[in-house]
């Protein structure tokens, strides 16, 4: 199992991981959205912002209960500085970036209302698979490039490399969301899971996936990035 390293790195979550559970594998069910909305919301005021949220275990709550995961929360979060959100999870654990992009399309062809914004998060099974820079790049420029077709809003929610996989991997791969971000004109999260790295009491017992005290600390660093986009 690949051993991420505390840092600056994304992933280092797995710092420290020894023969504990590996991350899960992609699903092979057809895709659903999850249901798992929040039970403590504040009243809803002014006009509903549609949010479709796109990614991979980190959003689909792998681990978590029902209304723990960063859709969930991201929602209460921006209800809270009162914007009248409504977040769709389109997260699927064990998701790559080719998996997205592979399913992109039809998620947003399932969507009823057109989203206000978009949130695009994926790379993190790319690393542990360590795949080709290039074929992330692609991937996600793919589902950029969709987005933009349709004339939505997008956040993109960016990825660091691990030391392990050396300096020209670095380099390339933490590129691509910097360099899509401002082609697409996406704003970016340059590293979604800042303010994990080095705190196991906001990590699941497997070294990867952030508890639900993890994920609030997620939704306080990046919910205010994503109410300025939508606004």
């Amino acid at each position: 199992m690949y051993r991420f390293v505390s840092g600056i790195v994304a992933l280092a979550l797995l710092a420290g991981c020894k023969g504990d559970a590996p991350a899960p594998e992609a699903s092979a069910a057809p895709f659903a959205v999850s249901t798992d909305a929040p039970s403590d919301l504040p009243p809803i005021i002014g006009p509903e912002k549609r949010i479709l949220a796109v990614g991979d275990s980190l959003f689909a709550g792998y681990g978590l209960n029902p209304g723990e995961s960063y859709p969930s929360r991201l929602e209460a979060a921006l209800r809270a500085q009162g914007v009248n959100a409504r977040v769709t999870n389109a997260g699927v654990s064990g998701d790559t970036s080719a998996a997205g992009a592979q399913r992109f399309g039809f998620v947003l062809d399932s969507q009823k209302v057109k989203p206000d914004l978009v949130i695009i998060e994926f790379g993190g099974n790319d690393l542990l698979r360590a795949l080709p820079p290039a074929e992330t790049r692609k991937n996600i420029e793919a589902m950029l490039a969709e987005a933009k077709r349709r004339e939505l809003n997008v956040v993109l929610m960016g990825m660091l490399t691990p030391p392990n996989l050396g300096t020209e991997f670095r380099a390339q791969f933490e590129a691509i969301y910097p360099e899509l971000a401002k082609k697409y004109g996406a704003t970016l999260v340059p590293f979604f899971l800042n303010g994990l790295v080095g705190k196991p009491e906001l990590i699941q017992d497997d070294h990867v996936h952030p508890n639900a005290k993890g994920v609030e600390e997620v939704v306080k660093r990046t919910a205010g990035t994503v109410a300025s986009a939508i606004k």
